[in-house]
């Protein structure tokens, strides 16, 4: 496997230096560089050309947002994995909006971390509980989203009672994945646990 090339994007050299080291002694990974805030980091990956960036949202001259949008104009190709403290609607919607493949908070541990820039790198949104819980209290003013064809999969067999393990060893996709999906079904469909996603999705029509 061709390893990751990452982009460690902060304005703290502290926290950069922490994320190196998370990243460094994995073979899976290279870091291919560090940035101090958003025009930095717009200008390191149209040289080094990472394939993911963990990207701080608040930042001096740049923040996040509008380094996400402007990589988005520029057509690169690279994912963006928001990793920061805060997790208000305010923050999150407009990093969801601009592009960003996932959104994490700063104290995940460090196998979620590793977990969700593999998923970012395979093109999955990954998102911290508390961001999964914002997008579902806002999920009732957008109006009902259809689900994607593994997502009903993915309901179907929760409806039969399957477990995430379960679900995940049917499907042949990891148990990290299917809480994805799961997350972004309840935020699909405004509830907040399987059983009210179950009793929805009937409702809708889309299990039967």
């Amino acid at each position: 496997m061709t390893a990751i090339r990452l982009l460690i994007v902060d304005d703290h050299p502290i926290m950069r230096d922490g994320l190196r080291g998370v990243f460094s002694d994995d073979p899976d990974f290279e870091v291919v560089g560090e940035a101090g805030d958003g025009a930095e980091a717009v200008r390191l990956a149209q040289r080094v050309g990472p394939d993911v960036i963990l990207m701080d949202l608040r930042m001096p001259s740049m923040g996040g947002v509008e380094a996400i949008t402007r990589l988005r104009e520029l057509g690169h190709p690279a994912r963006v994995l928001i990793l920061t403290t805060y997790d208000t609607d305010r923050d999150v919607l407009p990093a969801i909006k601009a592009g960003a493949t996932g959104y994490l908070l700063k104290d995940a541990p460090r196998d979620e971390l590793i977990r969700a820039v593999r998923a970012a790198y395979a093109g999955k949104s990954v998102l911290a509980p508390s961001v999964a819980g914002a997008l579902i209290d806002l999920a009732g003013d957008r109006g009902p989203e259809t689900l994607s064809p593994r997502e009903v999969e993915v309901l179907r067999l929760v409806a039969d009672g399957a477990t995430n393990q379960a679900a995940a060893r049917q499907l042949l996709i990891s148990e990290t994945t299917i809480k994805t999906h799961l997350l972004h079904i309840y935020t699909k469909l405004g509830v907040r646990d399987r059983a009210s996603a179950v009793a929805a999705a009937y409702k809708r029509g889309l299990l039967s």
